[in-house]
């Protein structure tokens, strides 16, 4: 069947080029003229002037070599182009095409950046920024990173005695004399100004057409999943209260180191590149989040929810959350989540991964439902 390695044609078009750009950049694959939809072979027309002209067609446009072979099978010809996976980005007349799934993408802008990067093994957040200097950052998210670390032993107090030049450093997010776009991710007020949708939307929904309200938590990364939780738990969520002795207790509608969890998770590997904010939707009975995404190389999406390991698309912005003492860095935030809700009496979180989008759905408790039905019951009893 056709995936991200195979594709099927009925008959050859020059556009099909796009395809084996695609493939090349990618992880490889190849494409195979003749067949249907299904993978039936119907045949192709010329084949032999096909055999020799598409070898040519491939080098001038492209300037690489793909093995191009002619098969038979009950009396039907059909070409495969077999395309190698290429270290270095190909391009098809000044255009980069990447195939992800089943789809051929062209690349532009920030995409277009993180393939080129990536070819010489270097990542999004590692890219230097000129005209920026420490100076222009305000002192709060360093002195959040401070406590953070030290608190929990990741980083000893000497470590983070120094300025927050030096500190930048310690975290390798310097580049001679020029600060690393993680940095500004991480640390400056207005990441914004360099990458759009560097934020978490987040709206209460009545149903899936109507929206009660919304918020959105912006600045730098390293702050924003506490403000993040913060808004839901007091804004968004209703605790039910009770007593334990003179204690009070709040029991919310999902655990609040689940919720924690699936937020670092979209702010630590949010593919930043795409310009989209991360969405948190609220509503009575579950908590949808999702936020783009890039599948790691050579991974499928199943394999991301068996445990493989930490395969960060950020690691600059990882590592930063890491030495702070907010994630770990074993890759096992799904299985965290997943056994938390079942600790706390709530079905397991749902999981929906693709090439460019990554969502969590959780099933959480009505609050608002059981205070309706606690008061009414109060009434009841007054009655």
């Amino acid at each position: 069947m056709e995936n991200q390695n195979t594709e099927w044609k009925e008959s050859w078009r020059d556009e099909y080029l796009k395809w084996i750009c695609g493939f090349a950049n990618a992880q490889g694959g190849m494409i195979e003229i003749g067949r249907d939809d299904g993978g039936k072979i119907v045949g192709v027309a010329d084949a032999a002037k096909l055999l020799e002209e598409l070898p040519n067609k491939i080098r001038t446009t492209m300037g690489i070599v793909a093995d191009v072979n002619l098969y038979r099978e009950d009396g039907k010809e059909y070409i495969a182009v077999k395309v190698a996976a290429h270290h270095n980005a190909i391009s098809y007349r000044g255009k980069y095409y990447f195939r992800s799934g089943s789809t051929n993408q062209e690349l532009t802008g920030y995409a277009l950046d993180e393939l080129l990067l990536g070819k010489y093994g270097k990542t999004w957040d590692c890219v230097p920024v000129p005209h920026v200097n420490v100076a222009d950052f305000y002192h709060d998210a360093f002195d959040v990173f401070r406590k953070k670390a030290v608190t929990s032993k990741r980083l000893l107090q000497e470590d983070v005695d120094v300025s927050d030049a030096q500190l930048l450093e310690l975290l390798k997010l310097t580049e001679g004399d020029y600060l690393l776009k993680a940095a500004l991710m991480l640390f400056h007020n207005n990441p914004e100004r360099w990458c759009l949708g560097s934020y978490v939307k987040i709206g209460y929904f009545e149903n899936d057409a109507e929206i009660l309200y919304q918020d959105e938590i912006s600045g730098p990364l390293l702050m924003v999943p506490d403000r993040v939780m913060d808004t839901i738990y007091t804004k968004y969520f209703k605790g039910l209260i009770h007593y334990e002795g003179i204690q009070r207790v709040d029991h919310y509608p999902m655990p609040r180191e689940v919720l924690r969890e699936a937020v670092l998770n979209a702010v630590v590997h949010k593919d930043y590149s795409t310009g989209n904010p991360i969405h948190i939707k609220v509503y009575d009975d579950k908590v949808i989040i999702y936020n783009d995404f890039q599948l790691p190389a050579n991974i499928k999406p199943e394999k991301l929810l068996d445990g493989i390991g930490s395969k960060p698309h950020n690691p600059l912005i990882a590592n930063t959350f890491f030495r702070s003492g907010q994630i770990e860095a074993w890759g096992r935030g799904i299985e965290k989540m997943k056994k938390g809700c079942v600790a706390d009496g709530l079905p397991e979180p749902e999981f929906e991964i693709e090439s460019f989008m990554f969502s969590i759905r959780f099933h959480i408790r009505d609050n608002n439902k059981a205070i309706a039905e606690r008061c009414l019951r109060k009434h009841m009893e007054i009655s």
